[in-house]
């Protein structure tokens, strides 16, 4: 399994995913051009996408979602309750819904994990077939039955937002800041630690911390605080925003 991130923040989010038999794209988060202008650099290109995973309809997850749709004319898996908020930006045709809470895709299984965030049907992933992937950001907390489904996978891709120091003493308005560390927020550097703590095992290979604020957390903070938490030897890695990511499990 090939996880390619093109980036992550609050300015878009993207991450391409090579699994067994299918290439998804996680996320539409990026232009049309710029994500085909990074795929490229691993000689891949939009029209290699099987289809699109959307973790909820904000704009830094979905603002190149209908460009790419047309132009490439992919279809999108989303909970059936993210539909009517999507179908505001692609056609109907393009959108598959998702009645259950596990899918299955050839010898993939996807399974759709709801999250604490201010967005309708917000989801998270676990992914698996030869190798197995969780993929989580924009969540106030994870709940005891997600953190049931996540146990012991190859590679974690988990929010790890802000540290709360930073948060509070930094610019934000105080509302906005209420907003971040509330349950429909998103998780500390030390929530993603504890989790995660729970969560790895002896299958796990990676660990990449996503979703970092520009403003409120530091790629070296996040990295030390998610380290110092956790018991196994595993790489703990932070993706950036500007800068895209190659992770192989």
């Amino acid at each position: 399994m090939q996880a390619i991130i093109l980036g992550s923040g609050s300015k878009g989010n993207c991450t391409f995913l090579i699994t067994d038999t299918k290439k998804i794209l996680i996320d539409v988060g990026f232009s049309y051009q710029k994500i085909k202008l990074i795929l490229e650099k691993y000689n891949l290109t939009p029209a290699d996408i099987d289809f699109i995973l959307l973790t909820h309809n904000h704009k830094d997850h979905i603002s190149g979602l209908a460009s790419l749709v047309k132009k490439e004319d992919k279809f999108v898996y989303i909970p059936k309750d993210m539909v009517k908020a999507v179908n505001k930006i692609i056609d109907r045709d393009h959108i598959i819904p998702v009645l259950e809470d596990e899918i299955k895709v050839d010898d993939l299984r996807i399974k759709f994990l709801p999250t604490s965030h201010d967005a309708p049907s917000s989801c998270g992933f676990v992914i698996e077939d030869s190798k197995s992937l969780v993929y989580m950001t924009d969540t106030g907390y994870i709940s005891k039955k997600n953190l049931e489904s996540m146990q012991n996978k190859n590679l974690y891709i988990l929010e790890s937002n802000h540290d709360p120091k930073m948060l509070m003493d930094g610019p934000y308005p105080y509302v906005l800041k209420q907003r971040v560390v509330s349950d429909t927020g998103h998780l500390s550097n030390e929530m993603a630690g504890k989790y995660l703590k729970e969560l790895i095992g002896n299958k796990t290979e990676e660990i990449v911390l996503a979703h970092l604020s520009e403003t409120n957390n530091l790629e070296s903070l996040a990295i030390s605080t998610v380290s110092n938490l956790i018991d196994f030897k595993v790489e703990v890695l932070a993706a950036r925003q500007e800068e895209d990511m190659l992770v192989v499990v």
